[in-house]
């Protein structure tokens, strides 16, 4: 797997041809006809479409529009063994000037300290954000509950939290891609184990993970925008512009999300899954 593989996370085995995939195809083309001159990579691309189609359809999309010589395609080095896959409009002479300022900018944000930061920061506002709608903060980090522990893995949950007597094991991702699916199946696992109910909080998520959730009794928290941490509103910007991602720098997660959240909430509890025990 290659560094701008989002979607060898999601699966894209598992899936056969799917029709989204002509729709998504037509999309494209559209897309860069209207954007001649510019460079996109995999994962950049994948998030545009978003709205639209799920990530791994995209990338099939892409991949069948490469090999069909509709636009142009080739991978490249991020940093030293990590290469990073690129599409630009057929006519395009200056793409390999464009590709250089893409590179620098995805390599900016991908630097260790700025990733482990962004990642920091998604925790730090949702700490915040959840007792604004009722929740009270238990425990972190946590690998057992109520005297089961899990020991399958050395994987934990990022919190678990209490809410009108409801305990929940959360997991928060600020990031890009979807969780991997073999995380996201491992973390509802965990959240079953310990007898908590999965809150899941994402940037994005496909509709077959909240599906899932739901199915357990549990929560997808959906907030659309990666977030920034505090000194990088320049830089975040840069990437919005630029790059066309929903990245931004806020104070808080806003008043608008922590409503769906609360809606969420209250149509859960009026609608039980029949397996509520997460079975």
């Amino acid at each position: 797997m290659y560094w701008d593989d989002p979607e060898d996370d999601a699966g894209v085995t598992e899936y056969t041809r799917d029709e989204k995939i002509d729709d998504a195809r037509a999309s494209i083309l559209d897309f860069f006809s209207d954007n001649q001159g510019k460079v996109f990579y995999e994962r950049q691309l994948t998030v545009i479409f978003e709205r639209s189609y799920f990530h791994w359809i995209t990338v099939k999309a892409l991949l069948e529009l490469t090999v069909g010589g509709s636009i142009n395609s080739q991978m490249l080095e991020l940093m030293p063994r990590v290469p990073i896959r690129l599409f630009w409009a057929k006519g395009n002479r200056y793409w390999k000037r464009q590709a250089e300022r893409v590179i620098k900018l995805v390599r900016l944000y991908s630097e260790t300290t700025i990733a482990h930061a962004i990642g920091f920061q998604g925790e730090l506002l949702v700490d915040a954000a959840l007792p604004v709608a009722g929740f009270t903060p238990i425990d972190r980090n946590v690998r057992s509950f109520r005297n089961k522990a899990w020991v399958t893995t050395g994987h934990d949950l990022d919190r678990i939290v209490e809410r009108d007597g409801v305990y929940y094991g959360v997991e928060i991702k600020n990031t890009l891609p979807y969780i991997p699916r073999d995380e996201f199946q491992l973390k509802l696992a965990m959240c079953k184990h310990l007898g908590l109910t999965p809150l899941f909080i994402s940037r994005m998520a496909p509709k077959n993970y909240s599906h899932d959730i739901i199915q357990r009794g549990g929560i997808s928290w959906i907030l659309g925008t990666q977030f920034y941490p505090f000194g990088y509103q320049e830089l975040a910007e840069t990437i919005k512009n630029q790059l066309q991602l929903p990245v931004a720098c806020p104070a808080r997660i806003e008043d608008g999300a922590i409503a769906r959240l609360l809606k969420a909430l209250a149509w859960h509890a009026r609608n039980p899954p029949p397996h509520s025990d997460g079975a």
